[in-house]
């Protein structure tokens, strides 16, 4: 089997995995707009490069506390229609694993969790959750997520 790529990130403790096809390209913070009456989990709007670009912030999806004033959160810029930025803390590497290492979310994840996290995997002692990336748009958009587990 083919490994499957996810581009490495941190929220707040956590340490996630995007998958990598769903990447466009990785920015650093840039000025938002904000957007009246907009989901709280949509911190505004992007101009990158003339593409409007809906910014969604992770540690909101996730229930989170606000980040902190000096931490420059960076840009996930997704190929979703529409143009969307996953806002996180930081980028990390790129790690390739192996479909049958994935193993299902874990079930201490709390149920807000768990319906955004579509695996696990122990990367070097830590464990990596990956982001169910549709979940998070869904969420975003005010539909519901199903919670898996």
């Amino acid at each position: 089997m083919e490994p499957i790529v996810y581009a490495s990130c941190r929220v707040g403790d956590l340490l996630i995995g995007i998958d990598a096809n769903a990447v466009q390209e990785v920015t650093a913070g840039a000025a938002l707009t904000p957007v009246p009456l907009a989901s709280p989990l949509v911190s505004g709007l992007l101009n990158l490069r003339g593409q409007i670009v809906t910014v969604i912030d992770l540690r909101r999806c996730l229930r989170m506390h606000d980040r902190p004033a000096g931490l420059r959160p960076m840009h996930v810029i997704l190929h979703a229609a529409g143009g969307v930025s996953l806002l996180v803390d930081e980028v990390g590497d790129v790690i390739a694993l192996q479909p049958e290492s994935i193993e299902e979310a874990p079930r201490p994840l709390p149920a807000h969790l768990r319906g955004l996290i579509a695996g696990a995997h122990d990367v070097d002692g830590v464990q990596l959750l990956t982001l169910d990336v549709d979940g998070v748009l869904n969420l975003a958009a005010g539909e519901p997520v199903s919670i898996g587990g």
